[in-house]
């Protein structure tokens, strides 16, 4: 059964609430207020099923908006979900001048189809009839309604109805369907208590599927609720597909955590931003031109909030242009790239504009952003999701993320990157994607980072891998990729925490080569009675640095072994002192200090260190003030 939801718009007293009752006998205006002043002020919502051509059975959800002025935001706050609207103009009173706000909302919402309905044809005479009609065909002119029926009812007496029906059956075979395996969305737009349930909320579901205990994430308050129950068009089911009206039970939350704007979407999937990139439309109607930094009021959904309007390469936005635009929110709120807006002004409130999210996680300083909104604006996924990989140069970015900034499920991600993978254009390592021109940027950086510290460092075996990953600043999954391609190309060499070129080594001048000979000898020989290290130092013929870069070359070798800030060894020497405390533990399993020092012939300054050592590499332990020997 195909489901689909229609909207009505038009002028106020147009008949719009009339004409839904008439059509599915329920009475759209809830509220005493509506019945008594006969207006609608608030949405109102209605169903019904109507018969198809092919003999099936088409399930329709009515939101009936309200047509006063004053309350043209609660009618925005019902529009954006819409399949297919019903235009009401009265053919007593012709186009009126919320019939051309309400017309405007609806092209800047990517509306698609729709049926303008002549209502009150049974106040005029046929002649006063056709005029109208030419008037409205007129009006419909160049607009995605042009061709679309033009069907005189009256609410009254019935006539015409029938007619309607037919038309609303033969439009909404026209209808695509809603995605159903996408992401679920539900944007509320009505909350209350019911008497033996709890806290209910109602919405069109613009996405995906909701079933009964499925749990999910209020937005932008970030509270997790779990689904007791689902009704599909005021009746119990146990799920509920995009396109339907939807009224949810949920646990984990009361009606004071819960408002007309919010977004119900699946738990930690999505993140709620303040910034969203745009493509704004200025409507021509609009009376003056639209400032840089301007404030408006902003619709999108069923939210409402007050925006600043941030013009990319303009000052100003002419009426009937458009262009790339940055929206600032004073709250956070979850937006997605596709999501249609309407703009206010924000004094007088009047509609002026609208347009479409492209992006809701904006980098700053992005380059050629321009050009990144333009793929974006053009709505090719595999290009879309390259260039959200590229602008992560040097960090890639996790499906989990693509999946956020998208809206789009994984396995339709890696299908439309299917192609980019093939060809190289982007690496997969993990759940992290890399673009495959920035990865070949990054190893030339690489390369020319070890060159350059090969030429400044020619005492030292290599770069270390952590200054190499912060002078190209790449994440670690990024610089391990790039490292362990570089490396199976035998482009560079890797020896532990090092890097270094192929051939490349410590390259000693003569006097240098001296040095390190006479720096291990006088430490292979003291045995545990070492010199201090300055003092051996300050006997070279080179000067300090240098002196310094042949410690830390023999540290790194491991010719030298340093125990403490102020003692050096050589490994022959700590060697011979495993050896000894091995045959030590023949004789008794515990040392203690003066055993040791007796052992040794080592002063209490080198006794101690030398045992905290030996604790350390777990030769020994600690027991008190005696030493177990492991």
């Amino acid at each position: 059964m195909k489901s689909i939801i229609i909207g009505t718009a038009g002028h106020i007293d147009h008949g719009k609430t009339a004409l839904v009752k008439a059509l599915t006998g329920i009475d759209a205006d809830r509220l005493a207020e509506e019945k008594r002043r006969g207006i609608t002020i608030d949405l109102g919502f209605a169903h019904m099923a109507l018969p198809t051509p092919d003999g099936g059975t088409l399930q329709i959800g009515f939101v009936d908006v309200p047509g006063h002025e004053r309350f043209v935001r609660n009618m925005l706050a019902g529009v954006g979900g819409i399949d297919l609207v019903l235009l009401v103009i009265a053919a007593d009173e012709s186009i009126k001048p919320q019939t051309r706000e309400h017309f405007d909302i609806l092209r800047l919402l990517g509306v698609q189809r729709g049926i303008t309905v002549l209502t009150k044809s049974d106040t005029v005479d046929g002649e006063t009839l056709e005029v109208v009609r030419l008037e409205v065909e007129d009006f419909l002119l160049g607009t995605f309604l042009e061709h679309s029926p033009i069907v005189p009812v009256s609410s009254l007496t019935g006539a015409g109805l029938d007619d309607l029906k037919r038309a609303i059956a033969a439009a909404a075979a026209q209808v695509e369907p809603r995605d159903s395996r996408a992401l679920p969305r539900l944007p509320i737009d009505r909350v209350f208590t019911m008497k033996g349930f709890g806290t209910v909320v109602t919405g069109t579901l613009i996405s995906g599927t909701i079933h009964h205990e499925d749990e999910l994430e209020v937005f932008p308050s970030g509270r997790k609720v779990r689904v007791r129950g689902v009704q599909v068009h005021g009746k119990p089911a146990d799920g509920a597909i995009a396109g339907q009206r939807t009224a949810l039970n949920l646990a984990g939350a009361s009606t004071e955590d819960l408002a007309r704007g919010m977004m119900l979407a699946p738990p930690d999937t999505f993140t709620a931003t303040r910034r969203a990139d745009v493509r704004l439309t200025l409507l021509k109607s609009a009376p003056r031109a639209l400032r840089n930094r301007s404030r408006v009021h902003f619709h999108s959904n069923t939210m409402e909030t007050v925006a600043e309007i941030a013009l990319h390469n303009t000052k100003e936005l002419a009426p009937a242009t458009e262009a790339f635009a940055r929206l600032k929110l004073p709250a956070a709120a979850l937006l997605l790239p596709g999501d249609r807006f309407i703009i206010r002004q924000f004094s007088p409130v009047i509609t002026i504009g609208g347009g479409t999210v492209l992006d809701a996680v904006p980098i700053p300083r992005q380059p050629d952003l321009a050009d990144f909104l333009q793929v974006l604006s053009d709505g090719n996924r595999a290009p879309i999701l390259e260039r959200r990989i590229q602008r992560r140069v040097r960090a890639g970015i996790s499906l989990a993320q693509l999946v956020a900034e998208t809206g789009w499920r994984r396995d339709s991600i890696q299908t439309a990157l299917s192609s980019a993978f093939n060809k190289g254009q982007v690496h997969r390592v993990g759940e992290t994607l890399i673009d495959g021109v920035s990865l070949a940027a990054l190893q030339a950086l690489i390369l020319a980072a070890v060159a350059a510290f090969h030429k400044k460092n020619s005492l030292s075996p290599g770069m270390a891998k952590e200054e190499l990953r912060e002078q190209g600043k790449a994440s670690p999954e990024v610089f391990a990729v790039a490292l362990d391609q570089l490396a199976r190309e035998q482009k560079l060499e890797i020896a532990g925490d090092i890097v270094r070129l192929p051939g490349h080594g410590v390259m000693m001048k003569d006097e240098e080569a001296q040095s390190k000979k006479k720096i291990e000898d006088a430490f292979a020989t003291a045995g545990l009675k070492v010199p201090a290290l300055h003092e051996v130092l300050g006997g070279l013929k080179i000067d300090k640095a240098r002196a310094q870069k042949i410690v830390t070359l023999l540290l790194r070798e491991k010719s030298l072994i340093k125990i403490s800030d102020d003692l050096v060894f050589h490994r022959t020497a700590l060697d011979q002192l495993r050896r000894q405390i091995a045959a030590h533990k023949a004789k008794s399993p515990t040392i203690d200090v003066a055993a040791f020092k007796d052992m040794t012939g080592v002063s209490r300054k080198y006794a101690i260190p030398l045992l905290e050592y030996l604790d350390r590499e777990r030769v020994t332990r600690r027991v008190g003030d005696s030493r177990q020997i492991l």
